[in-house]
């Protein structure tokens, strides 16, 4: 595992001005990378409460690590993610993917152990950053993200895969 130290810039480092991202290495239960916030928590916490994030990627990238840096900042500067919402990414999640948008899930990859984290003085809930495409976004609004979810289910998507096909 690897901390990275991410400075968000002038004009933005003040709302999270401890920023890291944790990059850990395939392992016994994955073969992709895993990127996770720290700092978030910090940055937002209410009554000990607050979110960190995590993503999944089939290599190691400095494009991930910017990718959690803009959730963090979209987080916290005033868009407040949870469960169940999207974030636009404005560009593709990689060259050549079709994936534009961030669906914020239970990290299902990594079992529930990963979704409760102590913290010195609370909980971080650590929630999912799933790439999904403009189709399947439209298609939650339309019909849930239950449905959603089970589209993902039937269709067996590989989420690490930056060139899926939308299930949408």
């Amino acid at each position: 595992m690897e901390a990275v130290d991410y400075d968000l810039g002038p004009g933005r480092r003040d709302v999270v001005p401890a920023l890291r991202v944790l990059v850990v290495g395939p392992g016994p239960r994955s073969d992709g990378w895993a990127y996770v916030t720290a700092g978030c928590w910090a940055a937002m916490e209410k009554d000990g409460h607050g979110l960190e994030f995590v993503m999944t990627a089939h290599v190691r990238d400095q494009r991930f690590i910017e990718l959690m840096a803009m959730i963090v900042y979209y987080h916290c500067g005033g868009h407040r993610l949870d469960l169940q919402h999207s974030m636009p990414l404005g560009e593709p999640w990689g060259p050549g993917s079709t994936c534009d948008h961030l669906l914020i899930s239970l990290p299902y990859l990594h079992g529930p152990d990963l979704e409760h984290c102590p913290v010195p003085g609370g909980h971080a809930r650590i929630l999912w950053a799933l790439p999904v495409t403009t189709a399947e976004i439209e298609f939650r609004r339309h019909h849930g993200h239950e449905a959603l979810e089970q589209l993902f289910d039937e269709a067996e998507i590989i989420p690490t895969d930056p060139f899926r096909a939308s299930v949408a």
